[in-house]
This record gives C-alpha cells, sequence and structure tokens, in this order.
C-alpha cells in the first residue's frame, strides 16, 4: 500500500493569459513530496509564466495556488523563501560578490551565513561541479556555471518545493547529466521543471505537464504522458521514440 502523501502545492482551475491569448485554461494540479514534474510545450506556451505563479512571484488570471493548502496570496516574501526556490534562466548580478558568497544569500532566511551556512553552500558546489568557482567572481561565469551557482543557492534554501525554468539550459552534455543526476538525489522534495529537452524530462521526471499554449494540457505519469502521438501533436512535428540500452529515446523525425 503507498503511504499518503500530503500535496505541497496545488493549482485549481488556474487560467493564464498574455497579449490577448489564453495559454492556460482551468488547470488542476496537485505536486507531492518526491514528485519531479517536467513541464514541456512549444515556445510560447506559457511554461516559464506558470512557473512564475507556482512561486508567487505572478498572480495567475484565473484560479488559485495553495501552498501547505493555504492560498499562496497570504505568504509574506520571508514565508515564501521557507517554503519554495525558484530558479530562473536571468540572473542579475549588480555588484562583485564570489560564488560562495552568492549561494550563502540563500541561507540568510536560517540566520546561518557564517560556518554552517558556508558548509551547506560548499557541500552544494561541490555536488554540482562548482568548487573551483568559489573564489570566482560571480559575474565573470559562463552561462553555463552561472546557471549551475543558481541551482546550488535554490538547494540551500532547503525548501521543500523547488521550481526550476530550464535547469539544463547552457549545459554541456556532461553538465547536463551532471545536474540531472543531483536533483534525481532529492528525493524528499517536490520538484517542477521547464525543460525543453524530451530527452531530459524522460530522465528526469516522474510526472509531466504538457502545455499547448492554446488553453488546454495534459498531466500526468511519465511514461503515461510521454507518447508519441501525445508529442507529435503537441510540438507539430514527428516524434518517435526508441529503446536502447533499456531506456527510451526520443528523436524528432525529419518532415515529410
Amino acid at each position: 500500500m503507498n503511504p499518503i502523501r500530503t500535496p505541497l502545492l496545488k493549482l485549481a482551475d488556474v487560467g493564464l493569459r498574455a497579449a490577448g491569448r489564453t495559454l492556460v485554461e482551468g488547470l488542476d494540479l496537485v505536486i507531492c513530496p518526491g514528485e519531479r514534474w517536467a513541464v514541456l510545450g512549444p515556445n510560447g506556451a506559457g511554461k516559464s509564466t506558470l512557473l512564475r505563479v507556482m512561486a508567487g512571484a505572478r498572480s495567475p488570471d484565473a484560479g488559485e495556488v495553495r501552498v501547505d493548502d493555504v492560498s499562496i496570496e497570504r505568504y509574506s516574501e520571508v514565508d515564501l523563501a521557507r517554503v519554495r526556490a525558484l530558479v530562473t534562466d536571468r540572473w542579475i548580478d549588480p555588484f562583485s560578490s564570489s560564488v560562495l558568497d552568492t549561494v550563502l544569500t540563500a541561507r540568510y532566511v536560517f540566520g546561518d551565513e557564517d560556518a554552517a551556512g558556508a558548509h551547506v553552500a560548499r557541500q552544494l558546489l561541490t555536488a554540482l561541479d562548482c568548487a573551483h568557482l568559489m573564489e570566482r567572481d560571480v559575474r565573470r561565469l559562463s552561462r553555463g556555471e552561472r546557471q549551475r551557482v543558481a541551482i546550488a543557492t535554490a538547494l540551500a534554501q532547503a525548501t521543500p518545493t523547488v521550481l526550476l525554468d530550464e535547469p539544463t539550459a547552457h549545459q554541456d552534455p556532461r553538465h547536463q547529466a551532471w545536474v540531472i543526476a543531483q536533483l534525481l538525489t532529492l528525493e524528499d522534495r517536490a520538484l517542477v521543471a521547464t525543460l525543453h529537452d524530451i530527452n531530459a524530462a524522460a530522465r528526469f521526471a516522474t510526472h509531466v505537464l504538457l502545455l499547448s499554449g492554446r488553453g488546454t494540457h495534459h498531466a500526468g505519469p511519465a511514461d503515461e504522458v510521454l507518447q508519441d502521438d501525445t508529442l507529435s501533436e503537441l510540438f507539430q512535428t514527428r516524434i518517435g521514440s526508441v529503446i536502447a540500452d533499456g531506456e527510451r529515446f526520443f528523436r524528432v523525425r525529419t518532415p515529410a
């Protein structure tokens, strides 16, 4: 018998609109500890916007987001920092700061930015192959390095829910695998990641949410949602899959 898991994040009848278009309509979603959700869809489908709504950084145009069964609108910024972390693919680094000090900003809410916080930050930077960058100026990093530092910063918040916008963006193949492997170790947290790479989603996700950008959506266990026909219709291109070494791989077929 599977244990009953208390949802960390609920979306009830959520709707999103932008530039006169309906991106999402009537979305109901329940996200529990241990679940890893990949959000897939065409460019402009509202993936990043939905992630910001889940984080409380933007209000939905309809419906409600609840965290621990409390409306997200009732949370203060400090309270939100304790329950969810958000990784975007855009960083603002207005002044010089070492990589280590940048990650330490996530520990402010715990009041342990000294030795205890530094221990946590160093562990996470090492886990994400950034140990050699600790004293580097954060403004002098490559985009791939900066993204991994952003992920380390989010994980340093030690929140039960982590929201990631394109966590494998700007990464070389080695570091794409490295990032996904690290995220797979977070078995007690709820993870939601927007992705463009279907194969990365297949390796990462227990559950998948597909957004069409036209209001419709499809959500469920990854092995049920990641089907050739479903993906081909979503992206309006032929997508096929093969099994190799016990894993399923997707490829875009040449249009007829």
